[in-house]
């Protein structure tokens, strides 16, 4: 029985591992092309931003993309992008798996041609929707395939938590999902009709429609065969490759040997990896071509391999690999604490001043932060009526107090009437006085009041209290943060963001938050080279906490404050495997 269905395996997948040299080429050749575009349209964008006097565009200063000559240029570069990327990433691939699967002789230039080339029937309404589709939509519903520089597009975690916990917001975003994924199941083929058959776009989605409709259930039962069969194959090639040999490496005593061999295998597994996951879309797309001209025929369209003069030659491809892992070895073995650290120097900062562990700002919230061992507090302050400070971080004291009114309809003395669980509303003062000397307080200005009085009003307090090394002032609102920074240089400032573009990283602040989707080793590291520090934030999930406390980050802002201070101990006591999985884990 095992014989014959690892038969069947190799039967259903050995025409499309054959087409792996040469998805493999392709791949190269492409991400060259886009990586050199990138670099150009980097550049470009620079020059304009710098002729507008800006660093980079962020979410607080969207507006200049529409009202400036700078923007809308960058804006239409940016959709130009798009319709790029669809044509290197996608277009081409369906030219190459449809050579490979009709056997049609062409080279590669001419496949990549042919993919661009046929960009030209999406320059229109109809054209846009699909390629804004492919680009936004599809990577945040998880279902077909995208261009690899947005498949990481996410909804950030602060809105997604809004939806969470809004029975109606969620609702209504589960029907806007139904909606997106009917919409992309029906015209999972519209690319396919427009390069293949050289339909128009609108003739194209008639088509897709159609066959969509027709063989849906076919279409369903052929992916999970085949996504089932390539996990299989995969995990077979793991066990055998990385499972076993670093199982047994955990059998030898701990010393230079298992070192050296850890380091080898871990190497082979990455690389192998690296491999898969560049081909992974590809081959995804070459079967979801030989369903396309299955369902066009209405009989099956066997695909039985590609025809080669010469053999494929793997012991090149295998010898390559072995001395790319014993460099490696050499390498990393010298240096091995300097790449894998064993502790982390991630400071762990409460959200909202204790996080989920105590009341949101409150001073008990503050208690308990310092008590679970945090380095910081975040809190959120907004100005009341009569120009007071106090803490609150949404729009009105609804959720926390039950009191629909915002702070700046209220005076001092009607906010101290409200109770968050029993406790008033503290004022800013207040938190100064209470963290003094014991832990560093983030600040965030927030809401309708985050303006330059608040900045000033904010500033003064803390040089009142002597404070200046104690507090950290950060907000969504660059132009406050800007405003702080040049003003009082020797205030600690902080710009948390969740989305720009342009060299974030030179920002005028100390600090820069990113959401923890955007903190990427490489984002990381640019900022670092600007010699300011970075924020995460808001890392929840143990996953994700142990991802960022394995970064080069210097704080992290969490609503679970305990778990994450659990997590910095236990780090140091991981074997030399878990310190590199860890650490390859935040640069791929």
């Amino acid at each position: 029985m095992g014989m014959e269905k690892e038969g069947k395996i190799k039967t259903i997948l050995g025409p499309y591992t054959q087409a792996l040299p040469d998805i493999l080429n392709y791949q190269i050749v492409t991400k060259i092309i886009i990586a050199i575009w990138i670099f150009l349209l980097g550049r470009i964008f620079q020059a304009l931003l710098k002729s507008s006097g800006r660093v980079a565009v962020t979410t607080g200063d969207w507006k200049f993309l529409f009202t400036t000559w700078q923007g809308i240029l960058i804006v239409l570069l940016g959709l130009g992008s798009l319709f790029i990327y669809v044509a290197f990433d996608l277009n081409s691939k369906i030219v190459l798996s449809r050579n490979l699967i009709s056997e049609q002789q062409e080279t590669l230039e001419d496949t990549i041609k042919e993919g661009f080339y046929s960009v030209g029937k999406l320059i229109n309404v109809r054209g846009l929707l699909v390629v804004l589709y492919i680009a936004l939509i599809a990577p945040i519903i998880g279902l077909g395939v995208s261009i690899s520089a947005t498949e990481g597009l996410y909804i950030p975690t602060f809105i997604s938590s809004v939806i969470e916990g809004s029975v109606l917001y969620s609702a209504l975003s589960l029907v806007a999902v139904l909606v997106f994924l009917s919409i992309g199941i029906a015209n999972l083929f519209i690319l396919h009709g427009m390069i293949i058959d050289g339909l128009s776009i609108k003739e194209a989605g008639k088509q897709s429609r159609a066959l969509v409709r027709a063989n849906w259930k076919d279409y369903i039962k052929q992916n999970v065969i085949f996504v089932f069969l390539i996990v299989i194959s995969l995990i077979g090639m793991a066990i055998i490759c990385l499972f076993i040999p670093l199982k047994l490496i955990t059998l030898l005593p701990a010393g230079p040997v298992s070192r050296i061999l850890t380091i080898f295998f871990v190497t082979v597994g990455t690389i192998i990896s690296m491999l898969t996951a560049l081909q992974g879309i590809p081959l995804y797309i070459l079967k979801m071509t030989q369903l396309f001209y299955t369902y066009k025929q209405g009989s099956e369209f066997e695909f039985t391999g590609i025809k080669r003069d010469k053999p494929i030659e793997y012991k090149k491809g295998i010898a390559a690999v072995l001395i790319i892992a014993l460099i490696a070895v050499a390498v990393m073995y010298t240096h091995f604490d300097q790449f894998f650290p064993l502790e982390t120097n991630v400071k762990i900062i409460a959200h909202r001043a204790g996080g989920n562990e105590g009341r949101e700002n409150t001073l008990s919230g503050l208690e308990t932060a310092w008590n679970a061992g945090a380095y910081g507090s975040e809190i959120d302050i907004q100005r009341t009526k009569d120009g007071y400070y106090v803490l609150n971080h949404d729009g009105t004291f609804k959720r926390v107090a039950g009191d629909n009114r915002r702070p700046e309809e209220m005076t001092l003395r009607e906010v101290k009437k409200l109770s968050i669980d029993g406790e008033p509303v503290p004022t800013y003062e207040e938190m100064l006085i209470a963290s003094r000397d014991r832990i560093v307080l983030f600040t965030e200005l927030k809401g309708n009041t985050a303006d330059i009085q608040m900045a000033d009003d904010a500033v003064s307090l803390i040089k009142q209290y002597q404070m200046e090394d104690g507090c950290v002032l950060i907000s969504l609102q660059y132009d406050v943060i800007d405003y702080i920074e040049t003003n009082y240089p020797e205030i600690q400032t902080g710009f948390l963001t969740f989305a720009s573009f342009g060299n974030t990283a030179a920002l005028n602040c100390d600090y820069i938050g990113l959401e923890e989707e955007s903190a990427t080793s490489d984002a990381i590291d640019a900022i670092h080279k600007e010699g300011k520090k970075v924020l995460v934030w808001t890392a929840n999930e143990e996953g994700s906490q142990k991802h960022f406390l394995c970064t080069d980050a210097d704080g992290l802002i969490t609503d679970n404050v305990s778990q994450a201070i659990r997590l910095t101990a236990a780090l140091e006591q991981r074997s030399d495997l878990d310190r590199m999985v860890d650490k390859i884990k935040t640069i791929f």
